[in-house]
């Protein structure tokens, strides 16, 4: 239920290879340095398209071919764009970002210690922070993505924050990270403005309805997690 292999399809081996060894889902976001360095090398590829106005950093980069970085777009690196990929008009790249081949990472969006897997999309306004989005996910406009939890000050004497845990059918699980956004099994989809707090996981094919506040723990596959709320129309007094 909480293994890799019950978010992702794991067929190909490129893919499978970014959780091996995984017993858990989420320790892969701690890898994602690991295999952004093992892809990336220690220099700058440039074989896709960086159109005037985009900027690349200093850090090692990899562009694949029939890649587009679009002006505005900042790439700060380390970080691995794969074939087809798009990172679009003032996107943010930060350190360890893997694009895979398709992937998108649209307009004002931010991308820091993330995954995406094949046509994984998050094409407006969002925010991706240690996290991982399946295949075909797709996240709607405004969606963020929260790594770090509002209670998770470090500790004035070590100087460490609390790592996150999750409670999964009674069961407290440990995670290990001190930043955790979210993951979203393949084909999984929010809608616009959704927010999903740390630690939250989702499976395949679930939708989050838009303006969903998503509290951490296990949302199963094929899910509708739907928000409710009352709209009251009243009169307008205009005297």
């Amino acid at each position: 239920m909480l293994a890799p292999g019950d978010f992702f399809d794991l067929s190909m081996p490129a893919t499978a290879a970014l959780f091996e060894g995984c017993t858990f889902v989420w320790e892969a976001i701690g890898r994602i340095p690991h295999h952004t360095a093992r892809l990336v090398g220690d220099t700058q590829t440039i074989r896709g398209t960086v159109m005037d106005g985009a900027h690349i950093g200093d850090k090692p980069i990899f562009v694949a071919e029939g890649a587009r970085i679009e002006p505005g777009a900042f790439i700060e690196g380390p970080a691995y764009i794969g074939r087809n990929a798009v990172v679009r008009h003032s996107a943010y790249v930060r350190a360890n970002v893997i694009l895979l081949d398709g992937a998108i990472l649209g307009h004002a969006s931010e991308a820091k210690n993330a995954l995406f897997l094949p046509k994984a999309a998050a094409p407006h306004f969002n925010y991706v922070g240690d996290s991982i989005l399946g295949h075909h996910v797709n996240l709607g406009a405004g969606t963020k993505l929260s790594n770090l939890g509002v209670l998770s000050a470090k500790d004035p004497r070590t100087g460490q924050r609390p790592t996150i845990k999750i409670t999964v059918d009674g069961r407290e699980y440990d995670t290990g990270l001190t930043k955790f956004g979210a993951i979203l099994g393949d084909d999984a989809q929010t809608g616009c403005n959704a927010v999903l707090n740390p630690g939250c996981l989702i499976g395949p094919r679930s939708l989050i309805y838009a303006n969903t506040s998503l509290r951490k723990g296990f949302y199963p596959a094929d899910a509708l997690v739907k928000l409710r709320q009352t709209i009251e129309t009243a009169p307008r007094r205009t005297n």
